[in-house]
C-alpha cells in the first residue's frame, strides 16, 4: 500500500515569526536549534499539514521545490538530487526541485507510480509582499490536487483507455449480508458508473474496472480483496475519512451535486450503489478544489447484465494486456482498428464486459454487418472519423478550467465531424438501431457552435491560454485595438502626430519620448507660443520649456500612452475575456456534444470491426439462449495476426461443447504433446465466446454460443512467491475457485491440472476435477492434460469427449500438425520436444533408454486397468420438482458424497494406485529370480529385496 507522507510538525503562523522576509527557508546567519521558525517554512509546514498523504510542488520562482520527506521521496522516484537548504528544529532541510516549465513530465512520472500531488502556487507578485512588509512572504495556494484517479490533462493520459476513479463501500443488509457499491468515475470524459455486487465477486468487478485509483472508507483498508490489489497490481489505495461513504448522507451528496431534487430520474440505485456514489462524489468534490467536472448521471451496470470474468480468467487470457503489463500481444492489441480515442476507450470497455442479452448482442452485430456489407461507406465513415478529436475530454478540461485552446479548437474540429457522419448517413439507405440513434446524436449539435469557434480561433493556437495569440485578428475590435498598441505602437503615435501636423500647419511638430516626461509633443520656441494662447491653449497643456523648443500634452496622448503601456496585458486578459466568453458557449452545450461524442465511438467500434471481419475472413455468430456452444474452423485472433505477418496459415479446428435437449453441456478431454497447440486451443474458444458477447464476428467459419454467463480459465503456471504460494498451491486455489462458483451456463478451460505435484497425486486430482465438473458443474468445458489416463473417463461418463492433437514423426522428427481430432493421444512425444529445445544429445539418448525400460513395465496399461475399475463419482440430474434453492442434485451430491468421504476416496483411489504398482513391482522381482545360480549372500540379499518392495507395498 502507498505509504502516506506526513510533515514535520506543526509550526507557528508566518505572521507569528520576527524572522525577515526570506525565502530561503531560515534566519540569514543562525544554526541555532531554539531558532524561530522562517516564514516561508512556517507557510510550507502550514499548507502541507493539510496536503498530508501528497507530495507538495511548492512554487518558488521557476521551480516547484519539495522539502522535508517529501523532497526524499520525490528525488528517489525521480531519480534527482537531493540537497540540504536550511536548518528546521537542528536539523538540516532535504531539499529537490524540478523546473516549472518541465513539471509535467514530472508530474507524469509520480503519478504512474502511484503518488498523489499537491501543486502549490504563488498567488501574488513578490513585490506585492514586498510592499507589506519585510516579515511577509508571497501568497501561495494549492491550485491543483493530481491523483493517479483524477488526472485530465492529455499528455498525462493514454488516449485509448479509460482513467477510472473507484470507490468502493459496504452497506450491511438486514439477513447480515454485506453488499459491496463501486462507483466508476472517469472525470477525463465525465463516465459515471455504478454497480453492486457481494464479497465473492468483488475482486473480478475491480478487474473489469481496472480502475486507476481506488478510494475506500477507512474500515475497508483492510479487506483482504483490496490489500491484495494495493500489494500486488499495485493500485493506489487511498482512503475516505468522515462521512465520505455513509449512506445516510448519499441522496443528499448525490443530489446537491448535480442539482437534482429527488433521484428517481436515476432509476432504482440500491443503497450501496447509492453510498458509492456519494463517496466518489465526495473525493472528486475534495481533490478538485471547486472546480467540477462535467460528470453524466450515474448509470447502473448490474453484474447479471455481462458475462463474469474473474482476475485470474482476465489475467490468463491477456483481454487488454499480456501478462507482462503490455497492449502489444494482448487481444486488444490484435484486433482494434478504431480510429479515434473514444473508439478506443469504447472498444475496450465493451470487450471487457461482453453482454449477456442476445438481442443487445444482435443489435451491436447488425452495425457491424451493416458496414460489412457496404465498404465504400464504411471507407468514407472512417476516413472522417479520421478528423474527430477527442471531444469527452476537451470538455472536461474545459468545465474543470484546465483547457485550452486546442480544447475548443478540438470541440470545433469534432463538432463538424459529427455532422459530416451525420451528413453521410442522411444518404445511407435504412441504417440499423444502433447505428440510426448513434446518427440522430451527432446531427443535434448545432453547427452555429462549430462556426462561432471557428470564426473566432486563429489558425495557429499555443498550448497554453496564458501565453495569447488565439484569437483570430477580426473576432474582436477592442481585441484587435489593444494588439495594435502592443504591436504597432511606433506606427500608432506616427499617425498622432501627422494629424497633429496637419491641424496645426506645421511640420515641425514631433512626438517624443522619455522615462522623465513620457510621450510629449516638442515644436519651435515660437510655434510653442502660439500653443499657449486661444483656441490652442484648451487642447495643449504645456509641460516644459526648453531653450529652443517647448513641450506639451494633451489628454489624448495622455490617454493614449496609458493604453500603450498597459497595451500587452490589456490584450492578454481581452483574450482571456473571449476564452471565457467560448468556454461558456461550449459548456452550454454539454449534454448535446457528450451525446455526440459517445455517437462517434459508437460509428468508430462498429466500422473497426467491420473492417477487421472482413480484412481477416470472420463470419457473424449465432448468439442465444441456449446450451450450444458450436465452432467450425475456430482460430485464435492473435496468433493468427502474428503468423500472418509472417506469411504462414493458420490450422482452424472445431469445437462442440453443445448440451443436448435437457442436458448439459459436454467435457472435451485434450491430449496432446507439448507445442502442439492444446493452450492455443483453449485460448482460441473462450476468446471466440468473448468476441461474439462482445458483438463481434469472430474467427471462425461458423460459431453457435449459447449465453455464457461466467468465464474460467486455469491456463499457465506461475508461482506467487509474495504470498507464500507455489506454483501448485497457486493452480490449486484458481480451480478451487473454478469448482465452487462454475455453474451450467459457464465455459470452464483448464489445462495441465496436477501437473505441479507427484504423479499419481496430479491422476488422483485431474481425475476427481473432471468428475466435479461432469457431475456438480455441469459446464461447457475443455480440459487439456497430459494424463493419458484420463481418456477412459469417456467410456464411463456420457459427456466426456477425447481430442487431441495430431502429431507425426517424419525421419524419426517430430511434427506438429496443429489439428484437433477424436480420439487420444498415443504417446506425449515429451523426449522429441526436449530436443527440439536444445537439450543436449546424451541427455536425450538416456531418456530414450529410460521410457523404453518404463513402457516395458507396462504401467501405463496398469494405471488405465485400474481407472476403468474405479467406482464413479456421479450426481443425478436435477429433478423438475426440486424446490429453488435445494436443487436435487446438490442434495444427492451433499447426502452421497460428504467432504470426509470425498477426501477418503481420494486418498484409498491413491493407495489403490500405489498398491497395485507395488504388487507388480514385486511380482516382476519373484519372477526375475534364479535360486538355482544364487549364492548364500545374494539369496539372503534378494530375500531382503523382496522384503522391502512387500513393505512398500504394504
Amino acid at each position: 500500500m502507498r505509504k502516506i507522507l506526513r510533515p514535520m510538525p506543526p509550526a507557528a503562523k508566518a505572521g507569528a515569526s520576527d524572522d525577515r522576509a526570506s525565502e530561503d527557508g531560515t534566519r540569514a546567519g543562525t544554526a541555532d536549534p531554539a531558532a524561530k521558525i522562517s516564514p516561508m517554512i512556517a507557510q510550507y509546514l502550514d499548507i502541507k499539514a493539510a496536503h498530508q498523504d501528497a507530495l507538495l510542488f511548492y512554487r518558488m520562482g521557476d521551480f516547484y521545490e519539495l522539502f522535508f520527506e517529501d523532497a526524499e521521496t520525490a528525488a528517489q522516484a525521480l531519480g534527482i538530487v537531493l540537497t540540504r537548504r536550511g536548518k528546521h528544529a537542528g536539523q538540516d532541510i532535504p531539499m529537490c526541485g524540478v523546473p516549472v516549465e518541465r513539471s509535467e513530465d514530472y508530474l507524469h512520472r509520480l503519478i504512474g507510480l502511484g503518488h498523489r500531488v499537491a501543486v502549490c502556487e504563488q498567488i501574488e507578485d513578490p513585490a506585492e509582499a514586498r510592499k507589506r512588509g519585510a516579515k511577509s512572504v508571497v501568497r501561495r495556494e494549492v491550485k491543483r490536487l493530481v491523483t493517479p484517479g483524477t488526472i485530465t490533462e492529455e499528455h498525462l493520459l493514454d488516449p485509448s483507455r479509460a482513467n477510472c476513479l473507484l470507490a468502493i463501500t459496504a452497506v450491511a443488509q438486514p439477513a447480515g449480508e454485506i453488499r459491496y457499491g463501486l462507483a466508476a468515475v472517469d472525470i477525463s470524459t465525465g463516465a459515471f458508473a455504478v454497480c453492486e455486487t457481494s464479497d465473492a465477486f468483488l475482486e473480478s468487478e475491480i478487474a473489469r474496472i481496472d480502475p486507476a485509483e481506488i478510494v475506500v472508507p477507512e474500515a475497508l483498508l483492510n479487506l483482504p480483496s483490496l490489500t491484495r490489489l494495493a500489494k500486488e497490481d499495485k493500485r493506489p489505495l487511498t482512503p475516505l475519512g468522515g462521512d465520505a461513504g455513509a449512506a445516510a448522507s448519499a441522496e443528499r451528496r448525490i443530489k446537491a451535486f448535480f442539482g437534482l431534487a429527488t433521484l428517481d430520474s436515476l432509476g432504482a440505485l440500491s443503497g450501496a450503489e447509492s453510498a458509492a456514489a456519494a463517496a466518489a462524489i465526495f473525493y472528486i468534490e475534495r481533490t478538485q478544489l471547486g472546480a467540477r467536472p462535467a460528470l453524466s448521471l450515474p448509470s447502473r451496470n448490474g453484474r447479471s447484465d455481462h458475462m463474469d470474468i474473474d482476475a485470474a480468467t482476465r489475467a490468463n487470457l491477456e483481454l487488454t494486456r499480456t501478462l507482462a503489463g503490455a497492449r502489444e500481444g494482448s487481444l486488444i492489441g490484435a484486433i482494434d482498428r478504431t480510429v479515434t480515442p473514444a473508439g478506443g476507450r469504447l472498444f475496450v470497455e465493451r470487450l471487457s464486459a461482453p453482454l449477456m442479452s442476445p438481442d443487445r448482442i444482435a443489435r451491436r452485430l447488425d452495425a457491424v454487418a451493416f458496414f460489412v456489407g457496404d465498404p465504400s461507406l464504411r471507407k468514407e465513415l472512417r476516413a472522417r472519423l479520421k478528423a474527430a478529436p477527442d471531444l469527452a475530454r476537451a470538455l472536461s478540461r474545459l468545465s474543470l478550467g484546465r483547457g485550452g485552446p486546442r480544447d475548443l479548437a478540438a470541440l470545433r474540429d469534432g463538432i463538424e465531424a459529427a455532422q459530416a457522419v451525420a451528413a453521410l448517413f442522411a444518404e445511407a439507405s435504412q441504417p440499423p438501431e444502433e447505428l440510426a440513434a448513434a446518427a440522430g446524436s451527432a446531427a443535434a449539435l448545432e453547427s452555429s457552435l462549430a462556426a462561432r469557434l471557428r470564426a473566432a480561433l486563429a489558425d495557429s493556437l499555443p498550448l497554453n491560454r496564458r501565453d495569447g495569440g488565439f484569437v483570430r485578428s477580426g473576432h474582436d475590435d477592442a481585441l484587435d485595438e489593444q494588439r495594435a498598441l502592443r504591436d504597432e505602437s511606433r506606427r500608432v503615435i506616427a499617425a498622432l502626430q501627422a494629424r497633429y501636423c496637419e491641424d496645426l500647419e506645421t511640420r515641425q511638430l514631433k512626438l517624443k519620448h522619455n522615462h522623465f516626461l513620457g510621450y510629449f509633443i516638442e515644436v519651435p520656441q515660437a510655434q510653442g507660443e502660439k500653443l499657449l494662447r486661444p483656441p490652442h491653449d484648451s487642447l495643449f497643456t504645456h509641460r516644459q520649456t526648453m531653450a529652443d523648443a517647448m513641450r506639451f500634452s494633451t489628454r489624448e496622448l495622455a490617454e493614449l500612452e496609458v493604453r500603450i503601456s498597459s497595451a500587452a496585458d490589456e490584450a492578454l486578459a481581452r483574450e482571456q475575456a473571449v476564452f471565457d466568453e467560448l468556454a461558456t458557449l461550449v459548456l452550454a452545450h454539454e449534454a448535446a456534444i457528450k451525446r455526440a461524442a459517445d455517437a462517434l465511438a459508437v460509428f468508430d467500434v462498429a466500422a473497426a470491426l467491420a473492417d477487421l471481419a472482413a480484412g481477416c475472413g470472420w463470419t457473424r455468430p449465432e448468439v442465444d439462449h441456449s446450451l450450444a456452444f458450436k465452432i467450425e474452423s475456430g482460430r485464435h485472433p492473435v496468433v493468427e495476426a502474428a503468423l500472418r505477418e509472417s506469411g504462414q496459415p493458420f490450422v482452424g479446428n472445431d469445437c462442440d461443447l453443445s448440451g443436448g435437449a435437457g442436458k448439459a453441456g459436454r467435457i472435451a478431454v485434450l491430449t496432446g504433446p507439448n507445442m502442439a497447440g492444446k493452450s492455443t486451443y483453449l485460448r482460441q474458444n473462450a476468446l471466440i465466446a468473448v468476441l461474439a458477447q462482445t458483438g463481434s464476428f469472430v474467427p471462425a467459419a461458423k460459431a453457435h454460443i449459447g449465453i455464457v454467463d461466467q468465464l474460467f480459465s486455469r491456463v499457465g503456471a506461475a508461482d506467487d512467491l509474495a504470498r507464500g504460494r507455489s506454483t501448485f498451491m497457486v493452480e490449486m486455489v484458481e480451480t478451487a475457485a473454478i469448482l465452487n462458483q462454475a455453474k451450467e451456463r459457464s465455459l470452464v478451460i483448464l489445462d495441465e491440472i496436477g501437473r505441479g505435484t507427484a504423479t499419481f497425486d496430479g491422476l488422483s486430482i485431474a481425475f476427481a476435477v473432471i468428475e466435479h465438473l461432469h457431475a456438480k458443474n455441469r459446464a461447457r468445458a475443455i480440459f487439456a492434460t497430459h494424463f493419458h489416463e484420463l481418456t477412459q473417463l469417456a467410456k464411463r461418463l456420457d459427456r466426456i469427449d477425447n481430442l487431441t492433437v495430431r502429431v507425426t514423426d517424419w525421419n524419426g522428427e517430430v511434427v506438429f500438425l496443429h489439428e484437433i481430432v477424436a480420439g487420444a493421444a498415443d504417446r506425449s512425444y515429451g523426449i522429441q520436444v526436449a530436443k527440439l529445445a536444445g537439450l543436449p544429445a546424451s541427455v536425450v539418448a538416456r531418456a530414450k533408454t529410460l521410457l523404453a525400460d518404463f513402457e516395458a513395465a507396462d504401467r501405463l496399461a496398469q494405471t488405465e486397468r485400474l481407472v476403468a475399475d474405479l467406482p464413479l463419482f456421479t450426481v443425478a440430474a436435477p429433478s423438475a420438482s426440486s424446490p429453488p434453492g435445494a436443487p436435487e442434485a446438490d442434495k444427492i451430491f451433499a447426502d452421497k458424497f460428504p467432504p470426509e468421504t470425498l477426501a477418503d476416496q481420494t486418498l484409498a483411489n491413491q493407495s489403490l494406485a500405489d498398491q497395485s504398482f507395488a504388487d507388480l513391482a514385486l511380482r516382476k522381482a519373484i519372477d526375475a529370480l534364479d535360486p538355482d545360480s544364487l549364492s548364500p549372500r545374494q539369496a539372503m540379499a534378494a530375500l531382503y529385496e523382496l522384503k522391502q518392495l512387500r513393505r512398500g507395498g504394504a
